[in-house]
């Protein structure tokens, strides 16, 4: 009895410590891991040339499921997981890229993350 109640609280313990929120790029909460998943890079090119860039680098490897230009943030769906990308101009020439990547169960996948975002820098050549 005394190990069965023990086990139950190892089990809960472990259950909340691995569970939580995280906040997407384009402002929503969602049930994940909270761990990091983001890549950042600053580019020296102007906004419009950086937002179609990362417009082709997601169609290219996956579906664009959403595109906020009010916000600048584009979603796309790329091998089962969530790619989150806002776009953020800093100045005239200078824009920064985040690139956010979820899977199924809030999971982050920071290697395609950052496999996203060379796309991007390769494709601004």
């Amino acid at each position: 009895m005394r190990n069965s109640f023990f086990f139950l609280l190892i089990g809960l313990a472990v259950l909340f410590s691995t569970t939580g929120c995280y906040s997407t790029l384009d402002g929503q909460m969602k049930p994940g891991v909270s761990r990091k998943d983001t890549i950042t890079s600053k580019y020296e090119r102007p906004l419009d040339q950086i937002v179609a860039a990362t417009k082709e680098v997601l169609a290219y490897n996956g579906t664009i499921a959403s595109d906020d230009r009010a916000n600048n943030t584009l979603t796309a769906k790329v091998d089962n997981r969530t790619v989150y990308v806002r776009v953020t101009s800093i100045d005239e020439y200078l824009t920064q890229v985040e690139v956010q990547t979820r899977g199924n169960y809030g999971q982050p996948d920071i290697d395609l993350s950052s496999e996203i975002d060379k796309q991007i820098a390769l494709r601004l050549r």
